[in-house]
């Protein structure tokens, strides 16, 4: 049984921009949590995240005929207008670690083991926060979005190669900083799982 073909981002993009409403309402829809998050790893700040989805789509809908496909994805546009109002923001507000409060969990899940991973997914989330921003970036697009390097590469308007090496070093930064963090930790007698997901 063959489901129905789903539009591709650039046909409602297409549709947005010969007035089909639906087009715009769909695109949205589908693109909104990924730009949100994006945005949210790296303010670290909910309110800004959301302040800066709504900027992405305000702009595609005033700028969507900039959009080029041979430049790259629909979505790597989208992450590309978000840095820039990010970065814009950061800018304006200085940087702050307001890292976004962990998860719910489950009523019925261990309390020690949910505490001991809320804790370990703060320190993952402090230790991407405080990443220069250009390092910030490619750890948030290609780990957490899992974009590939030429995705990322024109979400960042740069070469595939700069992100490739941003990516190895932020890599490093990370592990060094997890290492600092745990060995804290285990100074303080505090638990830490080797794994966290954030």
């Amino acid at each position: 049984m063959m489901g129905e073909q789903l539009p591709s981002d650039e046909d409602l993009l297409q549709r947005m921009l010969s007035g089909d409403e639906e087009g715009f309402v769909t695109l949205y829809r589908r693109r909104q949590a990924g730009v949100y998050r994006f945005a949210l790893h790296m303010s670290g700040s909910e309110t800004m995240a959301e302040d800066v989805t709504q900027e992405v789509f305000l702009a595609l809908m005033r700028e969507a005929a900039k959009f080029d496909a041979r430049r790259g994805s629909l979505a790597a546009f989208l992450y590309g207008i978000a840095r820039n109002h990010v970065l814009r923001s950061l800018d304006r507000q200085g940087f702050r670690d307001s890292t976004p409060q962990s998860e719910p969990a489950s009523p019925d899940a261990d309390p020690l083991g949910r505490l001991t991973r809320n804790e370990t997914i703060q320190s993952v989330r402090s230790a991407v926060l405080a990443l220069p921003v250009h390092y910030r970036e490619v750890v948030v697009l290609c780990e957490l979005h899992e974009m590939d390097y030429a995705q990322a590469a024109a979400a960042l308007g740069c070469a595939v190669g700069t992100v490739r090496s941003r990516l190895h070093r932020a890599r490093g930064l990370l592990a060094e900083r997890l290492r600092d963090t745990s060995r804290d930790s285990l100074v303080a007698g505090q638990i830490k799982p080797a794994r966290c997901s954030i």
